[in-house]
């Protein structure tokens, strides 16, 4: 092949490379933003779907738990965690509970459901239910249709009665279902009506506990407007889980005015003394004691 030709030739194939080259590069520099936009774009939506999904669970399965503060962590283009720290509110004291750290990406979200979950502590003279970060003791409901619980139904009113200088929750499961009006007869003044206890899974709890959700709601200043809320949050959680629990509730009790929904139980705070005028009462089938917290002199109870 002639000199000069070959010398074309490379020339023209460098030529080709280095346009082949150039063009990737301008390619390259537009796509990269497109792709960190659109990329940015699918994690935003992901993230703020997880915020109202957190929000939205603990407004109707965790009693008496709170969100102090809940923020995104580990961000970038591709997903990142969102960090939830709770309390809760024990008569005025405020008692740290677990951090959760949930995860998002492009196609999806992540509950952080082992710590959503208690643990459970068993031993051969014990049976308790644990927050798992905190190790501090949860409040446990028994379901009135459910007549078999692997260590019993638990009344632990006098124990706490006798406690002294102490705050604490303890969560009431009546015999049967009961209206709100019929509750707030029986229950000290002394003792506030944190949570409402409205449903859970009938689940067969003789061979250890099942780990279910309870489904409720804080009656806070307003219970009939509080039921509302909590109706219309179930039926936001039933078009996503498809809950088979909260979907027969809300088949019983949709039409239903507040006055005439019965309700399974309640979570109870007060000074612990207080708890005592609950002792030997026939609507309560089990009494489980929750969180507590010492009285100091710096900080006044609510009740």
């Amino acid at each position: 092949m002639d000199t000069s030709l070959k010398t074309a030739l490379k020339k023209a194939k460098r030529k080709q490379l280095l346009k082949t080259v150039l063009i990737s590069i301008i390619v390259v520099l537009i796509l990269l933003p497109i792709l960190y936009r659109t990329g940015n774009y699918f994690a935003a939506k992901s993230s703020a779907r997880l915020h109202d999904k957190l929000f939205l669970y603990h407004s109707i399965a965790q009693p008496n738990i709170q969100i102090d503060s809940q923020v995104t962590s580990n961000s970038s283009m591709f997903g990142g965690s969102i960090v939830t720290n709770r309390s809760k509110n024990i008569n005025g004291y405020l008692v740290r509970w677990s951090t959760l750290t949930s995860s998002y990406d492009w196609f999806g979200t992540k509950i952080d459901f082992n710590e959503l979950v208690p643990g459970f502590h068993w031993s051969d003279t014990e049976f308790y239910e644990y927050d798992k970060q905190t190790k501090n003791k949860v409040a446990t409901f028994y379901h009135p249709s459910i007549r078999e619980y692997h260590d019993g139904v638990q009344n632990e009113l006098s124990e706490i009665s006798q406690m002294e200088d102490h705050v604490a929750e303890v969560a009431i499961s009546f015999d049967q279902s009961y209206t709100f009006k019929e509750i707030q007869a029986k229950i000290p003044d002394n003792l506030n009506i944190i949570w409402v206890y409205m449903t859970s899974a009938m689940t067969n709890e003789s061979n250890g506990p099942s780990g279910m959700p309870v489904y409720g709601f804080n009656p806070a200043d307003s219970p009939k407007e509080a039921y509302e809320n909590f109706v219309s949050a179930l039926e936001k959680y039933n078009a996503n889980s498809h809950d088979e629990t909260t979907e027969a509730f809300m088949d019983k009790n949709k039409n239903k005015p507040f006055n005439e929904v019965k309700i399974l139980g309640v979570l109870l705070t007060g000074q612990t003394q207080n708890f005592k005028a609950l002792e030997n009462q026939d609507f309560i089938r089990g009494a489980s004691v929750g969180a507590t917290a010492p009285i100091v002199p710096y900080i006044q109870p609510e009740k």
